[in-house]
């Protein structure tokens, strides 16, 4: 499998002026292989895309890749709601050194499972990297569901991973039950890592990551190697910092949190804002508590 164990929905950090901040980006993806996750994930959700213009996204990709250095595999976000503006977006981007693309499913307009299979088709077959689909319905407004998933998984050899963030673990179950043997499911949400890697997952992609990477490596290899206990014992001192880091959206908890460690600032583009001072100090309370080290 090609996207196991931890990968990280990289920030893209900025400046006071909004710009972004490279040598923070530069801090942070050091910071998460100093940690020993196994992959990077440019322009995710997380990374602010749709935020981000089409100079920036390929300056981003450039910083990741020129950092990374051949050191972990990348990932790179390619997603949107216009199958022919996916399609250009791939055949614009310089895949020199990346591993992978994320897909998200089709936003705002909604598309039926039909609609979904024939797009993430037409997209995959005209990606030259192996795809990993994002099923994140309570942003997107369509859920995949596992049969869909599953036909893409069985009929489309260059689809070889799901991001689920549905939060739905029977359809993640039936997915791990019935997908090919190189196809692998990682959770979207990190508080639930450990128990769908327990019901056959195969690692996350996370958000809490990119500020304690290594706490989140021990969860999932642990995980993975079926060492519950010490899993466990990671996963409960880190669940507090999970709930709160979303308190506020993503990625405005993470960013706090990396505000505090002193790898970046404060800083997220509209319609976005900051978390709020409630939340930072209760971040602020769950780092220096020294619980996390």
């Amino acid at each position: 499998m090609l996207f196991t164990g931890t990968g990280v929905a990289i920030v893209t950090p900025f400046c006071d002026d909004k710009s972004i901040d490279f040598k923070a980006l530069e801090r942070i993806v050091n910071h998460c292989i100093d940690g020993q996750v196994d992959y990077i994930v440019a322009l995710g959700t997380t990374g602010e895309s749709v935020t981000l213009n089409a100079k920036e996204k390929s300056e981003v990709v450039r910083c990741v890749v020129e950092t990374v250095g051949g050191r972990v595999k990348i990932v790179v976000g390619t997603g949107g709601y216009d199958t022919a503006e996916v399609i250009e977006t791939v055949k614009r981007t310089d895949f020199s050194g990346i591993s992978g693309t994320l897909s998200v499913t089709p936003y705002y307009n909604r598309p039926t499972q039909a609609g979904l299979i024939e797009h993430f088709k037409t997209v995959a077959n005209a990606t030259p990297v192996p795809v990993i689909l994002y099923n994140v319905p309570q942003r997107t407004g369509v859920n995949m569901t596992a049969e869909t998933t599953l036909t893409l998984a069985h009929k489309i050899d260059n689809i070889v991973c799901v991001k689920e963030a549905s939060g739905i673990l029977s359809q993640m179950m039936q997915i791990i039950k019935e997908c090919p043997d190189n196809f692998s499911v990682v959770s979207g949400d990190d508080i639930i890592s450990l128990p769908l890697i327990a019901l056959g997952g195969h690692g996350v992609i996370s958000v809490a990551a990119n500020a304690f990477p290594k706490q989140m490596t021990d969860i999932v290899h642990n995980s993975l190697k079926h060492n519950f206990n010490e899993a466990q014992k990671v996963h409960y001192e880190m669940l507090e910092l999970f709930e709160t880091i979303f308190v506020d959206g993503n990625p405005s908890g993470i960013k706090a949190a990396l505000n505090i460690l002193g790898l970046a600032q404060n800083i997220v583009r509209l319609p976005l804002v900051p978390a709020t001072q409630n939340t930072y100090d209760k971040l602020n309370n769950i780092i220096k508590s020294g619980k996390l080290n």
